[in-house]
Order: C-alpha cells, then sequence, then structure tokens
C-alpha cells in the first residue's frame, strides 16, 4: 500500500544525491579553472582560448591530463610529459571549490521539490560571485593585487544581481542605487589615480572590492567580513613578529610586510555568506 510512496522517496533522494554530486563536479572544474585564471590574469594572458600547458616543459596538456583531482591523482602529482612535480595546492584548490559549492547549494536547503527558476537564478549569479572572489583571492594572495578586470566582471555581476533582486523587492532599489554611487565614485577615483600615478592603487582596489561584497552581502554581514579580516590580519602579523623573535636575527622588516587584505576579504565573506545561509534555510 505504501510501496508507491516509498519508491518515489527513493527516486527523489537519488535525484538530490545526483544533482548535489553534479554541483561538487562543477566545482572542482572551476576549481581547475581557478588556478589557470590565477596564473595567466596577473600576466596578461587569455585565459579562455589558450590552450593550457605545463609551465615547465611547455607541452601542451590533453583533455586526460585536466580532469580535475583524478587526474593529479592519476599522475602522482607530477606532469605526463616531463615528470616535473605539480603542486599539491592545485589539487586542494579544486577540491576546496568543489566543496564550497556544494555547501553553498545545501545552504539553500535545495531539492527536488522546491527548485525554480528564482531559485537557479539565484544559485548561478551566487556561484559567480563566489567563483570571482575565489580568483581575486588567488591573485592577491601571489601577488598583493587586486586586478581592476577582475572588479569590473565583477560589478557586472553585481548590477545582474542588484537587477534580480529590485524585481522582486523593488523597496530596495534606492539602497542599490546608492551602492552604485559610491562604485562610480570610487571607479572614477581609481581611474584618475591610475592616469596621474601610472599605477593602480591597492587600498582604492581594496575600497571596490569592499563595495562589490557589500551588494551580494548586505551591510551587517560586510561588516562582520570587515571585523573578521581585521581579526585575522592581526594574527597573521602576530605568528610572524613570534616567528622572528624566535630567530636569533629578524629577517622581515616592518615594512617588509605586504598583507593580502583581499585574500583576507574574500576568504572571510565566503565563509559567512556560507553560515549565514546554513543559519536563515535551515535553523531559522
Amino acid at each position: 500500500m505504501y510501496m508507491p510512496n516509498i519508491l518515489k522517496r527513493g527516486e527523489n533522494f537519488l535525484m538530490e544525491i545526483i544533482i548535489y554530486g553534479l554541483i561538487f563536479i562543477i566545482g572542482t572544474l572551476f576549481g581547475s579553472f581557478f588556478t589557470l585564471a590565477v596564473y595567466r590574469i596577473p600576466l596578461g594572458e587569455n585565459i579562455l582560448y589558450k590552450h593550457s600547458f605545463c609551465p615547465n616543459c611547455k607541452e601542451k596538456l590533453k583533455f586526460k591530463d585536466l580532469i580535475p583531482v583524478i587526474s593529479y591523482i592519476a599522475l602522482g602529482g607530477k606532469c605526463a610529459y616531463c615528470g616535473q612535480k605539480i603542486r599539491i595546492r592545485y589539487l586542494l584548490l579544486e577540491i576546496l571549490s568543489g566543496t564550497v559549492f556544494l555547501l553553498f547549494a545545501l545552504s539553500l536547503n535545495a531539492d527536488v521539490y522546491n527548485l525554480n527558476a528564482d531559485l537557479m537564478i539565484y544559485f548561478i549569479l551566487f556561484i559567480l560571485y563566489i567563483a570571482s572572489l575565489f580568483i581575486i583571492a588567488g591573485i592577491d594572495k601571489e601577488k598583493i593585487q587586486i586586478q581592476n578586470s577582475l572588479l569590473i566582471f565583477g560589478m557586472f555581476i553585481a548590477f545582474m544581481y542588484m537587477t534580480y533582486v529590485c524585481i522582486h523587492n523593488d523597496q530596495v532599489i534606492y539602497t542599490y542605487i546608492m551602492y552604485l554611487i559610491l562604485t562610480i565614485i570610487v571607479l572614477t577615483i581609481n581611474i584618475v589615480y591610475i592616469k596621474k600615478k601610472l599605477h593602480d592603487s591597492y587600498t582604492i582596489q581594496v575600497l571596490m572590492l569592499i563595495l562589490y561584497m557589500l551588494v551580494f552581502s548586505g551591510a551587517t554581514l560586510m561588516y562582520t567580513t570587515i571585523i573578521i579580516t581585521l581579526l585575522g590580519i592581526a594574527i597573521g602579523m602576530l605568528v610572524i613578529k613570534l616567528k622572528e623573535h624566535s630567530k636569533s636575527k629578524s629577517i622581515i622588516k616592518d615594512n617588509d610586510i605586504k598583507i593580502p587584505i583581499g585574500f583576507y576579504l574574500c576568504v572571510s565573506n565566503i565563509i559567512l555568506i556560507l553560515i549565514n545561509n546554513f543559519l536563515y534555510n535551515w535553523v531559522i
């Protein structure tokens, strides 16, 4: 008598496993792209059309060499053509990216019963947002630099998100207009500064990143992001000082310490978005 309902629940559960599995796989694919983007964007190289290659031997990589996670394990963490060891961070980033994508989908409490166009649009826009933060964080950690091209791309995503939100809640339109005005002011200052000084201003780039995050996070979550970022930076500085103190001679001077503020902001914001979603959709 209850067999049809049991079978239906089983089919839905299997469907959810497949959907979440696909989301994790998509996340690992994004993670593989992140490593490419972090390497090429600072060099001004094309990230879409140029074929992937080994940085050591310059050999073009085949499809079997580019399967996230699986290729790294199958090749033993080495290039298939020159035997050069591949940094394990590539594998870890692919797994981390897949995990974050999966957690974000789970945080929305999405299942086969409540999938709809609005949820899908929201999910896609936030995935693009999180993806941009991954790349910004990766480059900033390596170069202490936030690429203007990524910020402009981010502002385009932010504009799409603001349009989406305003369609569903026209009361927030004035808030977003204020965000746009602030963004235009900071962007104008950045352009003028570049023309005058002939190089990018990291401080202005950080401000633009904060405005970008403000659109997706909201004021409260953004304030928390900044507080956690400051705490993270303070802890990082303390660790560096303790390491210096443990040595007989100081190697790193205060002026030589460069802090990747954008990296800390991006990591903090992603974590807080996941926590906020879980609290809102699962607890409250």
